[in-house]
């Protein structure tokens, strides 16, 4: 029981340093705080994340631990610790640029409609995520074969469609987050982050085809990447 309630008190502490980084880039860049849609940007995540903490704790204990493990790690891949970098590097860039270009600059105005899509896109990819942490007990945040926890190839749920299914989600959020901020220039960048997602995805499959049994017969079954029919 203590051990459970120290990890989730590491989940809150951990969930709240993220929102607050994610806000001094976004509200800093768009020079106020008087941004409701910055809050509930913020809110959304925080809420969604929390949640999914939650259910890890209760059903996969031992994935949630990886989850709050650092980001770079010992065992980590070499290579994936220079894209790591290069993700939140990007991650961050992304959120200065969307807090300039739709609150600073006020450059644009989305409908309503497309904000309230923009929201239950993130909602959605939060669900992909959680979908993927139910199959796969092995999901960790770093490019890693767990051999000590009886690393397998998973095949089931949302990796019957694609192999990397929490990257999938991924997309979504990239779309939804400028969608729900306003922001265009969030939306022209999101190219930039796919590209760094495709070669993590390539460093992450090169590491499991020579480490992990059975995964090059599973590329061979389930061919797309990210998304059904286009790649």
């Amino acid at each position: 029981m203590a051990a459970s309630l120290a990890m989730i008190a590491r989940l809150f502490w951990q969930t709240f340093i993220w929102l607050a980084c994610v806000g001094v880039l976004l509200f800093g860049a768009a020079g106020t705080l008087r941004w409701p849609a910055g809050w509930i940007y913020l809110a959304e995540m925080g809420a969604l994340g929390l949640a999914g903490g939650f259910w890890l704790a209760r059903h996969d204990p031992d994935l949630l631990r990886e989850r709050l493990s650092p980001l770079i790690q010992p065992t980590q891949v070499a290579s994936d610790r220079l894209l790591v970098a290069a993700l939140i590097l990007s991650y961050g860039a992304w959120h200065v640029l969307m807090g300039l270009d739709a609150k600073r600059f006020g450059l644009w105005h989305f409908p309503l409609w497309l904000r309230i899509l923009g929201a239950l896109l993130i909602a959605l990819s939060m669900y992909i995520g959680l979908l993927t942490f139910r199959e796969n007990s092995f999901a960790a945040p770093v490019v890693k074969v767990q051999r000590e926890r009886g690393h397998r190839v998973i095949t089931t749920g949302p990796y019957r469609i694609v192999r990397h299914p929490m990257y999938a989600g991924a997309l979504l959020m990239f779309v939804g987050a400028p969608l729900l901020l306003c922001s265009l220039w969030g939306l022209i960048a999101v190219p930039v982050m796919i590209v760094v997602l495709g070669t993590r995805i390539g460093i992450e499959e090169r590491t499991l085809r020579t480490n992990l049994e059975g995964y090059t017969e599973y590329m061979q079954r389930v061919p797309y990447r990210l998304i059904p029919f286009v790649w």
